[in-house]
């Protein structure tokens, strides 16, 4: 028995095995997150519509910051999940991989396995995909919720119970503002 096989399993069919198992939560993961945006799109369009519904009653808008705020952290935590798989996968998994693996590749060509976590990255238009994205992501999940809040604070009324919930919201969209730029991830290669 070699030190890569133990009854009848080799280290690296479970490497392979555990690839197939988090490839297939991270598929899920980028599903859900997706389906996030269209959540948030509707529930902007649920506070607009009953907006229009009650002549006006402005305060109606203070329901749309915590919604976007719940939704926007749901798709940060997810998006951040999505690419730690990637991470694990390229600085982790594949190294150990390859290193049990016989490998000739020819002079001056290093090997990899699980390529397509690699390439993608080094994409030309990677970063400007991700420019565009985290644009979006700034917009649907901060920026609709901020211009509530500022048609709110323009519109009344203005209660104190009411201006201390506008107050807490602003902040509460600041601070996924500032975490979707953090972890938004910009830049191109493997890291």
């Amino acid at each position: 028995m070699t030190a890569n096989t133990q009854d009848g399993v080799t280290v690296g069919g479970l490497l392979v095995a555990e690839y197939e198992r988090i490839k297939a939560e991270q598929q899920a993961r980028i599903g859900f997150r997706d389906n996030l945006l269209y959540a948030t799109l509707a529930s902007v369009a649920a506070v607009i519509a009953a907006l229009l519904q009650t002549d006006g009653r402005t305060a109606l808008l203070l329901l749309l910051p915590p919604v976007s705020v719940l939704l926007g952290w749901t798709y940060l935590v997810n998006d951040e999940k999505i690419s730690a798989i990637g991470r694990y996968v390229r600085m982790e998994l594949s190294p150990r991989l390859l290193a049990i693996a016989e490998v000739n590749e020819p002079a001056g060509q290093q090997a990899t396995v699980f390529g397509w976590e690699w390439a993608h990255r080094e994409d030309q238009r990677r970063v400007t995909r991700k420019r565009l994205q985290l644009a979006v992501d700034l917009t649907t999940f901060c920026v609709c919720p901020l211009a509530a809040l500022v048609l709110y604070g323009v519109q009344g009324p203005h209660t104190v119970l009411l201006i201390a919930v506008a107050v807490v919201e602003t902040a509460a969209v600041i601070t996924l503002a500032v975490q979707l730029v953090v972890y938004a991830d910009l830049r191109r290669g493997a890291g």
